[in-house]
Parts: C-alpha cells; sequence; structure tokens
C-alpha cells in the first residue's frame, strides 16, 4: 500500500543524500563552513559539481563575492563536528574553532580544505541558477585530493573513508556495504 504525501513532506519520498561540508572565504580570506545535503557532480568534461545554498545562509553570499568554495568529504567520525557547522551561523562564530577543524591551504583556490575529512575538491563557480528557494553554484573542480589510505587500486574505498549521508538529519554510512 502506498501512503500519499503532502506537499510539504514530499521529500520524504526521495533517496537519501550524501553530506559535504563546503568552504569558502570572505574578501579578506576569513575562512567559513557550511553542511550541506544538497551536492552531485553534474559534469565528466570538464569535471563539475553542484551545490545548493540558500540565499539566506552567509556562505551563499561568500560563495557568490568570491566565486570559489571547497567540497570535503567528511567520515562518519566527524559527524557531530559536522553538525555544528550547519546549526551555527560563520556570522557569528568561527566554525573552524567552534567544531574543532582544521583549516589548511587548498592547492588552487583561496577557501581552506578542512584537515579532518577524506577526500576535496576546489572549485572555481562557473554558473549559478536560482531554483525556487536555493541558488545553485555550478563549480568546476580545479583541483582534488584525497587521504591516501581511503583508496583501493585507485578508487574510493566506502570502508575506509566511511562517507556520511543523511535524511531529516539523521547521519548514517554506507560503509557496510
Amino acid at each position: 500500500m502506498k501512503t500519499n504525501l503532502s506537499k510539504e513532506r514530499y521529500s520524504q519520498a526521495g533517496p537519501i543524500s550524501p553530506v559535504v561540508l563546503v568552504t569558502s572565504v570572505d574578501a579578506k580570506g576569513k575562512p567559513n563552513i557550511i553542511t550541506l545535503g544538497m551536492y552531485m557532480p553534474i559534469s565528466h568534461d570538464p569535471q563539475q559539481v553542484v551545490i545548493g545554498v540558500s540565499p539566506r545562509r552567509y556562505s551563499h553570499d561568500l560563495i557568490m563575492e568570491q566565486r570559489e568554495f571547497v567540497v570535503n568529504s567528511p567520515g562518519i567520525g566527524i559527524a557531530e563536528k559536522m553538525h555544528v557547522c550547519g546549526i551555527k551561523s560563520g556570522r557569528d562564530v568561527d566554525k573552524f574553532k567552534e567544531a574543532g577543524l582544521t583549516a589548511t591551504p587548498a592547492q588552487k583556490v583561496r577557501p581552506p580544505l578542512i584537515e579532518e575529512c577524506y577526500g576535496h575538491l576546489e572549485c572555481e563557480v562557473v554558473n549559478m541558477v536560482t531554483c525556487g528557494d536555493h541558488t545553485l553554484f555550478v563549480g568546476e573542480v580545479v583541483a582534488a585530493s584525497i587521504d591516501a589510505d581511503c583508496l583501493k587500486e585507485g578508487k574510493l574505498s566506502l570502508s575506509a573513508s566511511r562517507p556520511i549521508a543523511q535524511k531529516n538529519w539523521n547521519y548514517h554510512t554506507l560503509s557496510d556495504l
């Protein structure tokens, strides 16, 4: 038996989402972190990804102004720190300090990498599209790095990286697959 959902509950019929930590910087280089469930690879050639950010979020303004961001892939071991970055505002607090995360320099963009994350996609904004109450930022990947111990025969090992997926702020890992 199927249950019909009301409009405000439509998202419940969709799949779980990957969770990423996106870093950005202000004009002076001060970094910020936002936790996002709206992330997706969008092109292989050139390598591009898309993130969805609400215009109400501080990170939205930073990405819009600086045209760069880093997608950091967290493992389930830092889920609590990741959650802190999703419930606090960078307008009010230094999220690196608040969550106990470490900023490390990126190779080609100004926003830093998050050391505690296993993977990093450094992106330059190549397109922006308003979709309802979010802006989709299309980023071309200009550099990427990953913890070596998360690779097995050149491919991401789910059991080593323990990526996070979520639905309704319930965080899970797919590493048991």
